[in-house]
């Protein structure tokens, strides 16, 4: 079985990627309902499976225990089990084993931070998107799973508590970190690269393709645009944990966000943070320089540490 698909072709290894991630989904929404019974009765498991649980504070626990589960069953599990069967060695395979320096872990850090006003600003321009009139049944349809998504999102970020802030922190920018890197750089990114021939086209489809999944139309391409980043990252560097310290960091940031605004130590509200702003597009482009500036010496940075690391090998 070990590297049982190695040397399939890349439209097969894609569809592979598909159907292994679909099984272990469903797998994991078994194994979570079933075990939701002793720890949350009867009524969480009928209300998942049956799609009649209700976004209310009331049941934040049961979807943040579904949530983790769907995290781990879609994204994490199906990573391992494909670089296993593309590649027999996980850590090589995912480039796991590469160093990451501690300057290289806080340019990345910096880089998305530096980027965060532009995708703000972006993320504003997406939310205004209108749809030609023939297409308001899509368009309604698109509001109201970018409501059910905001709401669920509003739902998970609340913390009263430190405890509570690092379950929110472990929950929703630990696990997407490691698992949609580890999944969509480490193996779709990949496979499309291995296909195309062409690290840009493998960068975007798969960033387009990260986006997609989430299903928030509103948000679709400042998350696309931030896909690309950590692309890239992967791409210059060759080593996988700098895109998951940069996806950490942007998840976490906005998560800590909200709990000091909960407190009231925040007065503006994350979600709307700069969008009143007169010259919000002076800060936007300032950010997008910057970024550019810093991933131009970021690309110089990685990419003559491996040649150095080639040189002494």
């Amino acid at each position: 079985m070990k590297r049982a698909l190695k040397y399939n072709s890349s439209p097969s290894k894609l569809v592979a990627v598909a159907l292994i991630a679909l099984a272990s989904l469903f797998l994991s929404i078994i194994i979570a309902a079933i075990s939701a019974i002793p720890l949350f009765g009867m009524d969480a498991f009928s209300g998942m499976m049956g799609g009649g649980m209700t976004y209310d504070e009331s049941n934040v626990a049961v979807l943040k225990y579904f949530q983790l589960w769907q995290s781990v069953g879609l994204f994490v599990v199906p990573a391992f089990v494909l670089a296993y069967l593309f590649g027999g060695s996980v850590i090589k395979y995912l480039k796991l084993n590469k160093q990451t320096s501690v300057a290289s872990a806080i340019l990345a850090t910096f880089i998305v931070m530096a980027f965060s006003p532009f995708i703000s600003y972006v993320g504003i321009m997406n939310a205004e998107m209108e749809l030609p009139r023939w297409l308001e049944g899509i368009e309604g349809w698109m509001r109201q799973s970018e409501d059910q998504a905001g709401m669920l999102t509003e739902l998970f970020v609340k913390a009263d508590s430190i405890g509570i802030l690092f379950y929110n922190i472990f929950l929703i920018a630990l696990i997407p970190a490691i698992g949609e890197e580890f999944l969509f750089r480490g193996v779709v990114q990949r496979t499309f690269h291995e296909w195309t021939k062409n690290k840009h086209v493998a960068i975007w489809v798969s960033a387009i393709l990260f986006s997609a999944l989430h299903l928030q139309f509103y948000g679709f391409i400042p998350r696309a645009l931030l896909g690309a980043l950590f692309g890239y990252m992967f791409v210059w560097s060759g080593n996988l944990w700098l895109p998951v310290i940069a996806h950490f960091i942007n998840n976490a940031v906005a998560v800590v966000a909200y709990y000091f605004y909960g407190t009231g130590a925040l007065k503006a509200d994350p979600e709307t943070l700069g969008a009143n702003m007169e010259y919000a597009w002076v800060a936007a482009a300032f950010s997008l320089v910057a970024v550019v500036a810093l991933m131009a010496y970021f690309k110089i940075r990685e990419e003559k540490k491996r040649s150095e690391i080639e040189l002494r090998l």
